[in-house]
């Protein structure tokens, strides 16, 4: 178990080419890298950030989910191709940066007439997670208030053809999403592979690991008992602190706490 931080955490701030050098000079050992345009899907992008990261491994990788992932569920063989070469760039540069992982969010929920079809959505699951290991990237799927894994329950079905699906556990979003966070790791148990953590005041305002009222030492003891081995990495939106160094102290909180399970 490491503990990391995402560039996300940074967005609007810090460059992604900006972000790594940074968490490197922190000392960070790992990271989730937040590809948030079509121009940084392209391997020449992650040539530059391999390039830049210092001492910092990036551990997975994360895109804008409606840029092309729900198109990879679609049934127009020309929509289908599309998003396929999108992902196929961002697998390609995955492998030239080292991520393990691809942080995943699938089908959007936004139509009022959206209807679950769990057999076709595994099936299609299985077709994308074969293709990213081709790269060897691991697909992994968080659980998101407004994408697919909406609820417990949807990541078991998920895995009924894709048994060796990876998991990524998201603390505020299982807030939002009005489920404990206790479900979701039951449910994902030895298959996760990424945690992304933040924090909440008594008044129920989100904000930095560290400035909250969240038990982190909870958390950490619930993972080492599936025997987590994976990355727990800071993913707060900017707006949530003054200045970056703010980020760092967090860092430093978090990395403390998580040492005695990380043994």
């Amino acid at each position: 178990m490491q503990v990391g931080i995402s560039t996300a955490s940074l967005f609007l701030r810090r460059n992604n080419e900006e972000a790594l050098p940074l968490f490197s000079e922190w000392g960070v050992p790992c990271a989730e890298v937040f590809l948030t345009s079509f121009c940084e899907y392209a391997p020449s992008f992650a040539e530059q950030l391999a390039a830049n990261r210092g001492t910092t491994r990036i551990h997975s990788v994360h895109v804008l989910n409606t840029q092309y992932e729900p198109q990879l569920y679609a049934e127009h063989p020309r929509v289908l191709s599309d998003a396929y070469g999108w992902l196929e760039q961002v697998m390609q540069s995955a492998k030239i940066m080292g991520a393990k992982h691809y942080t995943f969010h699938g089908i959007a929920r936004l139509k009022r007439t959206f209807r679950e079809n769990f057999p076709r959505f595994a099936a299609e699951t299985k077709k994308i997670f074969d293709f990213c290991m081709e790269y060897g990237v691991r697909l992994c799927y968080e659980n998101v208030e407004w994408a697919l894994y909406n609820r417990p329950g949807v990541f078991t079905e998920l895995r009924r053809d894709c048994p060796d699906l990876g998991g990524v556990l998201d603390i505020k979003q299982a807030r939002i999403s009005g489920y404990d966070w206790r479900e979701y790791l039951a449910e994902m148990g030895g298959h996760l592979a990424t945690v992304h953590v933040s924090d909440i005041t008594a008044e129920g305002k989100m904000c930095l690991p560290g400035q909250g009222v969240f038990d982190f030492e909870e958390l950490f003891a619930r993972l080492a008992d599936v025997g987590f081995a994976g990355a727990v990495l800071i993913e707060n939106y900017a707006r949530d602190f003054a200045d970056p160094s703010q980020l760092r102290v967090s860092y430093e909180f978090l990395a403390e706490k998580a040492e005695k399970f990380c043994r």
